[in-house]
């Protein structure tokens, strides 16, 4: 009969084990400051715009992303060049099934979507989306930024590509009530 250390030396051996076969798919794939890079190039000026939304501002931008806020601060990056704006960014992360990914969500300066580039992603590889299918999301305006408005989903990868359109329209919600109506652009 094994006696309770020795049993709880083979619990945590099983434990270990199991950890390390358990595959790990974190992938960070750039740093805040290379994303900031990507979104306004090497020789911008980017300002951080801390915006914090009272009750009427955030039920508007529920209303307007169809997304319930969870935060009371939002951060927007402001890209400037020569004295004028280039545009703006907001890193989001959300969970996707259970774990998170981060992407920047670019604008520019008159709140259309440039650009979304996936920063970190932390579910398995074959769930992250292509930059192709990302580029479906450009230039649409807010209204359109849904599945039943031609969005086109990917087998496979439903959850990331419905947490993603989320991140943006609440991006671009969050610019149209807190930046451009209140003319902090």
């Amino acid at each position: 009969m094994k006696t309770i250390r020795q049993r709880g030396f083979v619990i945590l051996f099983l434990l270990l084990i199991s950890a390390a076969a358990t595959p790990s798919f974190a992938t960070v794939f750039y740093s805040k400051n290379e994303a900031l890079e990507l979104a306004f190039g090497k020789d911008a000026n980017v300002e951080q715009l801390s915006l914090f939304p009272d009750p009427q501002q955030t039920a508007k931008i529920e209303e307007l992303s169809k997304v319930k806020l969870e935060s009371g601060l939002f951060t927007f990056y402001v890209g400037k060049a020569q004295g004028r704006v280039l545009g703006y960014a907001a890193i989001e992360t959300s969970t996707v099934r259970t774990k998170p990914e981060t992407l920047i969500i670019v604008l520019t300066a008159d709140g259309e979507l440039r650009n979304v580039t996936t920063l970190a992603f932390h579910e398995p590889p074959e769930y992250l989306p292509p930059e192709r299918w990302f580029e479906q999301l450009y230039k649409r305006p807010l209204a359109d930024m849904d599945f039943n408005k031609g969005i086109d989903g990917i087998s496979g990868a439903t959850l990331s590509t419905r947490a993603t359109v989320s991140s943006v329209r609440k991006v671009m919600a969050i610019y149209q009530v807190m930046v451009k109506e209140q003319g902090k652009n």
